[in-house]
């Protein structure tokens, strides 16, 4: 293409637009002459006139009319290849499925609002959550998820990542449950507990500080969600210690009168909850698109 001038394609979308060489000089911020001869360039290279006069006024010919709108969205199409930040998004036309990687407590929590969202805006679009068999960027290196949401695990250095809330476990009990009147440590640990854990894990920050006390955990079951063990808490004078978001977004849980929630009686690490990508998703403006929705869906 070394005798095509593609920058010509700017000078002819705005001439096509305005239908005068003065209207489009002004529209490129350049001089009447420039654009006079850029016109001349034009013309010679597809061989029509593209403006002629008519009266006191220049219109378009009809081959100019013809390519007007092709040659507006050939443009468009250009620019979106150069520079994806230039890309525009239709949301009310985009065809996409999108893979998320999380685990089942953030599904519960924030799944039907995140959905709701995209809906509202993209009805064409679907979600596909993935449970988390490890903590890994395989998947996001090879393409297979499009989002991982959670607490950062093994991840290369390439990989983004945006922090989306700070979380916290918390001790939830059926209503009328004694610890719903005082906790302390001692009582904490007089109760038997409910586990969520898909690897059968029984340790961690709860069960050391525990330990750390003198006392011992009696773990009574262990389930594989957070939701699970609420459910059983709340049949049972077991204590269930689940994220403070699940207890405040969960539709099933949040102001449930057969649930009451308590803090612990002693500190415990804070959690980052963050969606992490690949680089290559970076500009992807339905990506970008969507790490907004969830961002703004997240908030506590």
């Amino acid at each position: 293409m070394n005798d095509t001038d593609l920058n010509l394609l700017i000078a002819l979308d705005a001439l096509l637009i305005e239908g005068s060489v003065i209207g489009a000089a002004r529209r490129l911020n350049l001089s009447e002459s420039a654009m006079s001869r850029t016109l001349g360039r034009l013309r010679a290279t597809t061989g029509d006139a593209l403006l002629v006069r008519a009266g006191r006024n220049m219109v378009l010919t009809p081959y100019a009319e013809a390519m007007r709108e092709r040659t507006h969205l050939t443009l468009r199409e250009a620019r979106a290849v150069l520079s994806p930040d230039a890309e525009l998004l239709d949301l009310a036309q985009l065809d996409r499925r999108f893979t998320l990687r999380t685990n089942e407590g953030f599904v519960e929590a924030f799944g039907s609002k995140l959905i709701a969202a995209v809906a509202a805006q993209a009805p064409n679009v679907q979600l596909v959550f993935v449970s988390k068999p490890e903590k890994s960027d395989r998947d996001l290196r090879a393409g297979n998820i499009d989002l991982e949401i959670g607490v950062l695990g093994n991840m290369g250095p390439e990989i983004r990542l945006q922090a989306l809330f700070r979380d916290r476990f918390v001790g939830v009990v059926r209503s009328g449950h004694p610890l719903t009147n005082q906790v302390n440590i001692s009582q904490l640990a007089a109760f038997g507990h409910i586990v969520a854990s898909r690897r059968i894990e029984l340790g961690g920050p709860i069960h050391d500080a525990i330990e750390q006390a003198g006392l011992s955990r009696r773990v009574v079951s262990v389930v594989p969600a957070f939701s699970t063990a609420v459910a059983l808490a709340m049949e049972s004078d077991l204590v269930a210690l689940v994220p403070y978001s699940l207890v405040q977004h969960h539709p099933l849980i949040k102001n449930h009168p057969g649930l009451a929630m308590f803090e612990l009686p002693f500190a415990t690490p804070e959690m980052t909850v963050s969606q992490l990508w690949h680089p290559r998703l970076e500009n992807d403006a339905a990506h970008r698109w969507l790490r907004g929705v969830i961002k703004a869906s997240c908030q506590l």
